[in-house]
C-alpha cells in the first residue's frame, strides 16, 4: 500500500447558532478540498453551546463526509475559548481559522497555503473593505485599534480578524498560553514568527444574524487592553499625582489669600464641583485597578478553559483537559 505523504491542513470553524449557514459553508469547503488534491484536509467544526440545530447539522455533515470532525463544548464559552479548544484538537501541519458566516471567503485558503509553502508561518487576511458593517462600527473599530496600539508595545494588526493560516509551531505557541480571558487577535501578534499579509474584500454574512453586539465588543476591547498592557494603571498614577499637585497649589493659594486679606473665600458650589470631580476620578481609577485585580483573581484559580461534551461520536471525560 502506497504511503500518503500529503500534508494535512485543518480548517477550524468555531460556530454558535449557525444552522442557516453551515450547509453553504460545507459546499464551498468541499469544492476547495476536492480541487486541491495535493493536500489532505480536516474540517474541525467547534459547536460553542449552540441552542439551534447547529450540532445536528455538524453530525449530519460528519456522516456525509469523514473529512468533517466536530467538537461539542459542554456550554457556550465564547468564541475565544472555542478557538483554543479547536487548536487543542486539530491535527494538521497547518491550521486555517475561519468564521462560519462566510464573510471571509474560503477561496483564499489556497493562496494562504502557497505562502505557507514558501516559508511563512502566519498568513493573515487583512480587510480592504467591510461590507455589511455600519459606519459607527467601522469608526469605533478604528479608534479602538488606535488606542490599543498607543497603550501596548506589541504591533497589533489592524483590520484583521481570526481568518488566517497558522503553521504548527504557531499553533503550539498559542496552545501554551492558557489564560482564561483571552484576546486571540493580540496573541497572534505576541507570538511573532514570519508573517504574511493578504488583502481581501470582506463580504456580508451569507445567512443568519451576527452574534456580536456592542456590549460583547466592549468586553472584548477591555480584555484586549488589560491583556497586553499595564499603561492604564500608570496613567492613573500620573494623573493622580498631577491632580494632587494642582490641589496642593490651590490650597496654598487659599491659605495665603486668607492670611493676607483676612476674608474667607466663598464658593460652596465650586467646592462641590471639585469634590464630585475628584470623586469621579477616584472611582474611575478604582475601576481600572479592579479590572486588573479581577483578571489576576480569575487566573489564580487555574480552572480549565472549557469542557468537551463529545468529540465526534465519542463522549469526552475531560480527565486530562487543559493540562
Amino acid at each position: 500500500m502506497e504511503q500518503d505523504n500529503k500534508k494535512l491542513i485543518t480548517i477550524l470553524v468555531p460556530a454558535y447558532n449557525e444552522e442557516e449557514v453551515l450547509e453553504l459553508l460545507y459546499e464551498r469547503l468541499k469544492n476547495l478540498m476536492d480541487e486541491n488534491i495535493n493536500y489532505n484536509f480536516e474540517v474541525l467544526l467547534v459547536n460553542d453551546g449552540s441552542k439551534d440545530k447547529t450540532l445536528q447539522i455538524m453530525q449530519e455533515l460528519r456522516i456525509k463526509d469523514k473529512r468533517i470532525s466536530y467538537l461539542n463544548l459542554s456550554r457556550n464559552f465564547g468564541k475565544e475559548i472555542a478557538m483554543i479548544a479547536g487548536l487543542d484538537y486539530c491535527k494538521g501541519d497547518a491550521v486555517v481559522i475561519i468564521d462560519a458566516d462566510l464573510q471571509d471567503p474560503p477561496e483564499l485558503i489556497p493562496e494562504m497555503i502557497k505562502y505557507w509553502e514558501e516559508g511563512y508561518d502566519d498568513i493573515y487576511a487583512k480587510r480592504k473593505t467591510r461590507e455589511g458593517e455600519t459606519w459607527l462600527k467601522k469608526f469605533t473599530s478604528k479608534m479602538y485599534y488606535k488606542i490599543l496600539q498607543t497603550f501596548t508595545k506589541i504591533e497589533i494588526q489592524k483590520d484583521t480578524g481570526d481568518f488566517r493560516l497558522l503553521d504548527r509551531r504557531c499553533v503550539e505557541a498559542l496552545k501554551s498560553m492558557r489564560e482564561n480571558q483571552r484576546y486571540t487577535k493580540g496573541l497572534f501578534s505576541l507570538i511573532g514568527y514570519n508573517k504574511k499579509e493578504i488583502l481581501y474584500d470582506r463580504d456580508p454574512r451569507a445567512a443568519g444574524q451576527t452574534k456580536w453586539n456592542y456590549g460583547k465588543l466592549i468586553n472584548l476591547s477591555i480584555d484586549g487592553i488589560t491583556s497586553f498592557t499595564t499603561t492604564p494603571l500608570r496613567w492613573a498614577a500620573i494623573i493622580g499625582v498631577i491632580i494632587s499637585i494642582i490641589g496642593f497649589i490651590y490650597m496654598l493659594y487659599i491659605i495665603i489669600k486668607t492670611l493676607v486679606t483676612g476674608i474667607d473665600v466663598p464658593g460652596y458650589a465650586s467646592m462641590m464641583v471639585v469634590i464630585l470631580f475628584l470623586g469621579g476620578i477616584q472611582l474611575i481609577f478604582l475601576g481600572i485597578i479592579g479590572e486588573y485585580l479581577g483578571r489576576a483573581f480569575n487566573e489564580s484559580k487555574h480552572r480549565p478553559l472549557y469542557f468537551i461534551e463529545r468529540y465526534n461520536e465519542k463522549k469526552e471525560t475531560n480527565e486530562n483537559l487543559n493540562k
